[in-house]
């Protein structure tokens, strides 16, 4: 497994965090890349749920109909601001996925819906031949701070239980 860790500062000052990854195209390489972004997802304070989904579809889609024999899939990805973007490049450029509603019954056919619901904007992009891309952007704001007891309408926690 061959990765990257990195945090740099773009021209506006403000912190990027990135994350690349070369695995596998096989499922235990799909099942690695889910693992690795949810712990990556948690190292960085952000939400684990839909980043995880979301790149468990993707790598899912790359070991299925993206994979070449003898060639891994690469998972990316970086957060500027207040986005997230996931990235999963595969070897099989002329196999582009397509967002269709699964037959009624169907046991697979669901992961670009799942992409759709849960992403901000999703899409495809052709790489060097023969590679794709299959991204994900997610607007991922920071953690709500705790209440401290205190807001504009007064005490929200009163030391009188007969005080408002």
């Amino acid at each position: 497994m061959n990765q990257e860790i990195a945090e740099s500062t773009d021209q506006l000052g403000c912190a990027v965090r990135n994350f690349s990854v070369l695995l596998s195209s096989t499922p235990r390489g799909a099942r690695l890349a889910r693992l690795l972004a949810t712990e990556q997802m948690r190292a960085w304070g952000l939400p684990l749920e839909a980043p995880g989904q979301i790149v468990a579809e993707l790598a899912a889609n790359a070991v299925t109909h993206g994979r070449v024999p003898g060639r891994d899939f690469r998972l990316t990805f970086y957060v500027v601001g207040d986005t997230l973007r996931i990235e999963v490049t595969d070897t099989r450029c002329e196999r582009r996925p397509q967002l269709r509603q699964p037959a009624s019954g169907s046991e697979s056919g669901r992961g670009l819906v799942l992409v759709d619901a849960l992403a901000d904007r999703w899409g495809v992009r052709e790489d060097r031949f023969p590679r794709k891309t299959v991204w994900a952007e997610l607007r991922c704001s920071p953690p709500e701070p705790a209440p401290t007891g205190f807001g504009r309408g007064g005490d929200l926690h009163s030391k009188n239980p007969g005080e408002k």
